[in-house]
């Protein structure tokens, strides 16, 4: 199951950075993850400095 990033996103990239699919990028308001690139290793929600990551 594919990771989600809320609203509460500061669009610091540090999920981005800790992806090892390169599965997140940015968006116009807040980071982005891929779901279908997504692989669920949890990476992204270790780096997030605000919990913004969640599964879907």
């Amino acid at each position: 199951m594919a990771y989600v990033i809320s609203d509460s996103c500061l669009s610091c990239g540090a999920c981005s950075e800790g992806c090892p699919v390169s599965a997140i990028s940015e968006g116009e308001t807040q980071y982005n993850i891929d779901s279908e690139v997504c692989i669920s290793c949890g990476a992204c929600t270790e780096t997030c400095p605000v919990g913004a990551i969640s599964e879907q």
